[in-house]
């Protein structure tokens, strides 16, 4: 039977950034040095096949301390933990290693600064993501309020006379954050904001890349988890970006092929938190039913890197 020809836009980049690849180094080198098993508290990144990997590898995946041994080294997540894990770990005496992305730890530090500037801060994220419960639970109750939308954005009510300030989630939508941003400086023009935007370099090269693609496309794929929120922004931007048949997968097992009935020019993208080995397993899942010609569309080369954590870097 003749293949019939499919062309795959690749975009790059994708998958893996500097915060992932350290959080998931971390986790190898903890192991290394002190055995199995060590504690993650979260999934280390939001991707079921690189929390299975580090699980065959002696990695304990836990909710919260109290399930974690006393005497065994914790990692914290990429995402960020409130101040209280930390100081609950301390308090039980434990050996805790914190893999928090250092851009995420970056708006702990706005957020902490903001406080002592006698702000109140409003927070641009997804109620409940880890990295917003973590952002928030680095200031007193009540410092942060939350707004997921445009709407809240218009509805919001800071407290009377209070100066304000806003941080961002550094997985957000690119143009979404930017119209809610707009709104509360409508709203709030004394209202302070970073320095330098909230929403990752990974996050924005990510989408400026689908961007890219997107409009060339009768469908795209993103590989990530469903609860990886750049992921998720990846196929809302593919589809506001012109390509409305846009889906996530976590793998190719999970394609439904009556999506590319038809199509003749496909998109592939990889969430921050995805390896290219899931990449790699798509394409050739494509490869066996399709004649492929693949095309590397880049917008821009990442050559960010962060280091480890002081204890495992002697």
């Amino acid at each position: 039977m003749t293949k019939t020809a499919l062309t795959i836009l690749l975009a790059s980049p994708r998958g893996f950034c500097a915060g992932v690849n350290r959080a998931i180094h971390i986790v190898e080198e903890a192991l290394r040095r002190y055995g199995r098993p060590v504690y993650v508290r979260h999934e280390i990144v939001h991707n079921r096949y690189v929390v299975h990997s580090l699980e065959a590898q002696g990695a304990v995946f836990v909710e919260e301390l109290d399930e974690v041994p006393a005497d065994r080294p914790v990692v914290f997540s990429a995402h960020g933990v409130p101040k209280t894990v930390p100081a609950a770990a301390e308090a039980r005496g434990m050996f805790y290693l914190d893999a928090t992305c250092p851009l995420v730890t970056k708006v702990h530090h706005e957020a902490a600064r903001h406080v002592i500037d006698d702000r109140q801060i409003i927070m641009i994220g997804h109620s409940g993501h880890p990295e917003v419960v973590g952002t928030m639970g680095q200031v007193p109750n009540g410092s942060i309020l939350l707004v997921e939308t445009p709407e809240q954005a218009e509805e919001i009510v800071p407290s009377a006379g209070k100066r304000l300030a806003y941080i961002t989630q550094t997985t957000l939508s690119v143009d979404d954050t930017a119209g809610i941003v707009a709104i509360l400086r409508r709203r709030f023009p004394d209202i302070e904001g970073p320095h330098k935007e909230d929403i990752c370099y990974a996050t924005t090269n990510r989408q400026q890349a689908i961007k890219a693609i997107a409009p060339k496309c009768e469908a795209v794929l993103v590989i990530g988890a469903p609860n990886s929120s750049n992921s998720r922004r990846l196929v809302e931007v593919a589809a506001s970006a012109g390509c409305p048949r846009s889906y996530l997968v976590q793998r190719a097992s999970e394609i439904d092929w009556n999506w590319l009935n038809g199509i003749t020019r496909l998109g592939v993208s990889a969430g921050a938190s995805a390896p290219e080995v899931l990449v790699d397993e798509v394409l050739d899942a494509c490869r066996e039913r399709f004649e492929l010609t693949i095309e590397e569309m880049s917008v821009t080369r990442e050559t960010v890197t962060f280091k480890l954590p002081a204890e495992l870097s002697t």
